[in-house]
């Protein structure tokens, strides 16, 4: 081993340019280890950006961790980067940049670009390879078909390391590749479009389900190397199955190797804690006024989709950003300079963001998790939006859980609550969330959030299922919700997989498994999602009966449906609906019907009679089971 570090550079000027304007997105090529080979000799490239440090040196167990052999070279263009190449030291091997600051501290701290980390709670960086022979060439090249505004986008939600456990071994994660073998014969059968990843990067804190991330450009080393994770995403592609990335540019937090104080000055996070510290979740705020900052994100979103073939990101608690009081009392906040409140270098950011996503991969999606009434969240940048592709429906979900815990016999008196979604459906590009935010701390599953006895329950989530699949916007569904998991969601332990033994659970997941089929085989349903032309009342003032009708409408006439809820317990006989067209009208789907562990009340195909009602020329008589929805078709 020589110990010496060599000079060497993988910037070029225009590159160190970029990065000093904020506008160098593929910064993972040149920062963080890089294992080469130099003149016929093998070893490493070291870089860091650490600009107030008085030294950087990388210690590791290639050197003892010993701080005095490795000492990088700052670059002379006051760019701040610190490089060198180490001869070798090889793939594989833990490492750390000791940083001396200008106070005289002596920092170790984890490389913000390491592709590989050690196993929490171990904290040192890997030398490591994002290298991969990738099989998904026919997905990526056709996947503008599966991600598009006019496509069905069905989202299955998971954590990685409570899904499922090895039921011999329950305090074993499983790895990417056995989470591969279970996980995608899975979402085939229950007909998930997508899958949607709680955030995989490398976080320390296993309660914090991922979102207080230390590793931006790794893959948690919990579940294996970044090459198994690639295997399942290919996997998923192979058979036809999305896969969303939840990503955290919100926050980061303070663990002594992270990002925070990191060359011993505030260079990822804002000094003044009124702007740097989040009181919520006890960690820091990104800076983006700061360019190397803005480009660090960026290139980190970049990275996902480039090298781990993502097809989008849902990106994190955007509310917290847009908005300088957010959690906050007053004092406790500064004013932007106009004085208001909004958070204009985070509102500049995520412009920057969406439009460098879709300049690289027009073919994926950004979903803002945003609870606000932010205007145009989900339009494009150029009309004055922050060009996010779908914003999460953070009140529809609120109003419809609101509405179906209540018993039946009071929701003619909250009738609106179910009705008024479609008040605002229209303003952004909405995804129809049910996440793992509503199923934990003291919040009960869905199914336990259903009232009744355990039939109405079941009848109950049916409905409200119905409703979700049949309401305009894409979808996303928590895991464990397509089967009823009767406990609140446990970071810590797999799903109760044996419940799907029981009739009225797996009867519930046989009707989810319908609701997706009927919802990406029904162009009425996804064609004109975000588009008011998609949408129609029929009967939205039936409070007294708890009936709600609507039609949703495809690009041709003929694939236009009728959904009928009844949303109490009660059996409406004759009861006359409104139809568009003359013709015979046949049941598509029926959440009563006994194989979902429904009463059986089905209805046989009926005939349009020429009779005036709902403001429509034709109708008809039906008998509208009790709790339940029904979506019909004119077929003939």
């Amino acid at each position: 081993m020589h110990n010496t570090v060599e000079v060497f550079s993988l910037f070029t000027d225009f590159d160190v340019s970029l990065f000093k304007a904020g506008k160098h997105f593929k910064l993972y090529e040149k920062f963080g280890a890089h294992h080469l080979e130099k003149e016929e000799r093998k070893g490493t490239y070291f870089a860091v950006w650490a600009p107030n440090a008085r030294s950087v040196s990388v210690i590791g167990d290639f050197n003892g961790w010993n701080p005095h052999l490795h000492h990088l070279y700052i670059r002379w263009d006051a760019s701040g980067i610190w490089e060198g190449f180490i001869p070798d030291v090889p793939l594989g091997a833990n490492y750390k940049y000791l940083i001396k600051t200008a106070t005289g501290e002596n920092l170790e701290k984890g490389d913000p670009f390491a592709l590989v980390w050690e196993t929490p709670p171990k904290t040192a960086s890997k030398v490591g390879t994002t290298w991969y022979e990738w099989k998904d060439q026919d997905w990526m090249e056709k996947r503008h078909l599966h991600n598009g505004l006019d496509r069905p986008i069905s989202v299955y939600e998971l954590h990685l390391g409570s899904w499922m456990r090895d039921p011999e071994h329950p305090d074993h994660l499983l790895s990417y590749g056995q989470i591969a073998d279970k996980l995608v014969p899975y979402i085939k059968e229950a007909g998930f479009t997508h899958v949607e990843f709680m955030p995989i990067m490398e976080h320390p804190y296993y309660p914090s389900w991922g979102y207080q991330v230390t590793g931006y450009f790794a893959a948690s080393a919990r579940y294996g190397p970044p090459q198994e994770l690639m295997y399942l995403i290919e996997q998923l592609h192979r058979n036809d199955i999305g896969v969303f990335l939840d990503w955290v540019p919100s926050h980061f937090p303070g663990d002594a190797h992270g990002l925070y104080r990191f060359d011993g000055s505030h260079l990822y996070e804002h000094q003044d804690p009124r702007q740097g510290y989040h009181p919520d979740w006890s960690s820091y705020i990104f800076n983006y006024g700061r360019n190397e900052v803005r480009a660090f994100l960026i290139s980190n979103a970049i990275f996902w989709l480039d090298r781990f073939h993502a097809d989008g990101l849902r990106v994190d608690a955007v509310a917290s950003m847009l908005y300088l009081d957010y959690s906050r009392n007053a004092g406790e906040w500064i004013p932007n300079e106009y004085g208001g409140r909004e958070n204009l270098e985070a509102v500049s950011f995520l412009k920057e963001l969406n439009e460098a996503v879709y300049a690289n991969f027009a073919d994926v999606q950004t979903i803002a998790e945003e609870s606000t009434a932010w205007p145009g969240v989900s339009r494009p940048t150029f009309t004055g939006g922050l060009g996010f592709g779908m914003k999460w429906m953070m009140g529809w979900m609120h109003d419809t859980l609101n509405y179906f815990k209540q018993d039946p016999v009071y929701r003619k008196y909250n009738h609106q609550q179910i009705t008024f979604s479609t008040v605002y459906a229209f303003h952004e590009n909405f995804m129809l969330p049910l996440s793992h935010d509503e199923v934990v701390h003291g919040k009960h599953s869905l199914i336990y959030k259903m009232p009744g006895d355990e039939w109405q329950r079941f009848a109950n989530l049916r409905a409200l299922y119905l409703y979700m699949f049949t309401h305009s916007g894409t979808k996303l569904l928590f895991m464990g919700g397509e089967f009823g998991q009767t406990a609140e969601w446990d970071y810590n332990q797999s799903l109760d997989w044996h419940l799907l033994n029981f009739p009225p659970h797996e009867g519930l997941f046989r009707f989810v498994k319908d609701l997706n089929n009927l919802y990406k085989t029904q162009p009425a349903l996804y064609e004109k999602s975000f588009s008011p032309e998609g949408f129609e009342w029929v009967e939205l003032g039936d409070h007294e009966n708890s009936v709600l009708v609507y039609y949703r409408k495809g690009r041709s006439e003929k694939d236009d449906l009728v959904v009928i809820l009844n949303l109490t317990p009660v059996v409406r006989y004759y009861y006359r609906i409104g139809l568009p067209h003359k013709g015979t009208y046949e049941v598509l789907l029926n959440s009563d019907d006994k194989v979902y562990f429904g009463s059986g009340i089905n209805c046989e195909p009926i005939k349009a009679e020429p009779y005036h009602w709902m403001n429509k020329a034709y109708s008809a008589k039906f008998t509208l089971p009790p709790l339940s929805g029904l979506v019909l078709k004119r077929t003939r």
